[in-house]
């Protein structure tokens, strides 16, 4: 059964548009422009929580129903937490790093339940999947560097564009280190009576 919601995803990410759009939903996506170097956090799994319940905070005060999906990821490698590289030198120096190795991806992810103009209810939940990566040949990282792709993305890798190839498996949610974690979203949604289902628009 359809039932009448909006879903606002409060992200720029083309990766989580994608993600909710192959499930079935029809997200808007209303960007946040939350300023993330300013929320800080001893640990890397709750700095991305506070990062995407900010992110869902700064869209659900402008709606006036909805349900807001705000979603944030980085790596953890070796106690050190990775957004985005400032630079083809940075992502250069991370894979040099990261080869052959393993880091943890981080995926926080709350949904705000907006009604009547007031925020209803708060869930906020972390995924944290284990990234072992292959060791690409120096070639093989220029050419990668060259694309700008790992430039935009936390961890300067992809599950799902061109850095798949450099991915040697995952342990746990492949979804969340692409993005957003389509079944911590199922179950978030059960949490306030829905299902996943009630959402499809396909």
């Amino acid at each position: 059964m359809s039932v009448d919601r909006r879903l606002v995803l409060a992200s720029a990410s083309p990766a989580r548009l994608a993600l909710l759009r192959q499930a079935g939903l029809a997200p808007e996506v209303v960007v946040s422009d939350v300023d993330e170097s300013a929320v800080r956090a001893p640990r890397v799994a709750e700095r991305v929580a506070l990062l995407a319940a900010a992110k869902a905070s700064a869209v659900a005060g402008r709606e006036t129903d909805a349900l807001v999906v705000g979603a944030d990821s980085l790596l953890e490698f070796r106690g050190q937490a990775m957004g985005k590289p400032a630079d083809a030198a940075e992502a250069r120096e991370r894979w040099r790093r990261m080869s052959g190795r393993s880091g943890v991806l981080h995926t926080g992810q709350a949904l705000f339940d907006v009604r009547d103009g007031a925020v209803q209810a708060r869930d906020v939940v972390v995924t944290s999947t284990v990234v072992h990566f292959a060791s690409p040949s120096a070639a093989e990282v220029e050419a990668y560097v060259s694309t700008g792709e790992p430039l935009a993305v936390a961890g300067a890798f992809t599950l799902d564009g061109l850095g798949a190839p450099f991915v040697r498996r995952v342990e746990g949610d492949p979804a969340a280190v692409v993005g957003l974690s389509l079944a911590a979203l199922r179950e978030q949604l059960g949490r306030r009576g829905l299902a996943v289902t009630d959402l499809w628009r396909r």
